[in-house]
């Protein structure tokens, strides 16, 4: 019997129509056949939300020998849910998330909607990789992030990953990235994350924005110190968030 090439299930946060999800699929053609299935429009920030009180659509926009790519009016995660429910005829041998527009380094990570699926893809016993590069504009050069993103995927195909360890890759916006640096994600914090604003109307209103800052920039293992200086981040992540460090401390309460 002919063995079946590797199912490769692709999602973001970007929409279907992004240009990173559609990078993606370029560079990972050759893998294996793929599923993509993507929200309709831009869902940034929903990390692991799910769908609990609207019904889900499904839509097919494209279909090609190996290929076909899926829009949902969901969520991130609720793309991953409903395509292995719906779409795929097996389980995925590997989830990609990405690329993304713009980094999902530091607390990021807890925010992204790109992190949500490699999480989902996790928790389903799937070896799975979330790709970023530090550029937010829609019409972003993705090509430098190629070569490894191809390297990335096989080894994972190849090898697999750690029972719930999915891997946050992070890719500075440089014209060469000098390599890549394994690192842990860095200590930061997010300020000034609203402006206010008064309609003409007679109420205020606001805007969700901030600055990001950096609480230990003398580190040197970290994903922001990666990328500050041209390394590509790859920051394995695990699922149990259990802090062991802090349980016998815990434990000692006189509860």
């Amino acid at each position: 019997m002919k063995k079946k090439r590797p199912l490769i299930l692709i999602s973001n946060d970007d929409g279907f129509a992004a240009k990173g999800i559609n990078s993606l699929l370029e560079y990972v053609r050759g893998f294996g056949d793929i599923i993509a299935c993507a929200p309709e429009s831009a869902r940034s920030g929903f990390s692991c939300a799910f769908s609990s009180e609207k019904p889900l659509r499904l839509r097919l926009v494209r279909e090609e020998p190996g290929l076909q790519v899926w829009a949902c009016n969901g969520t991130p995660v609720d793309c991953l849910k409903i395509a292995i429910d719906q779409i795929c005829d097996r389980m995925p041998d590997i989830v990609i998330s990405g690329i993304n527009h713009g980094d999902n380094a530091s607390v990021n990570s807890h925010y992204s909607g790109t992190m949500g699926v490699a999480r989902e893809g996790c928790m389903k016993g799937i070896p799975s990789v979330a790709f970023s590069l530090c550029n937010y504009s829609p019409d972003a050069d993705f090509s430098n992030t190629a070569r490894l993103i191809k390297i990335i995927t096989g080894r994972v195909l190849e090898d697999g990953l750690p029972k719930n360890v999915c891997l946050n890759v992070n890719f500075p916006d440089t014209p060469e990235i000098k390599g890549t640096k394994v690192c842990r994600m860095c200590n930061g914090i997010w300020e000034k994350e609203l402006v206010k604003e008064r309609h003409p109307r007679g109420y205020d209103y606001y805007w969700m924005v901030g600055q990001f800052r950096d609480t230990e920039p003398e580190a040197t293992d970290t994903d922001e110190w990666a990328l500050a200086h041209g390394y590509a981040a790859i920051t394995p992540t695990t699922i149990d968030t259990t802090a062991y460090s802090a349980m016998q401390k815990i434990s000692d309460w006189d509860l």
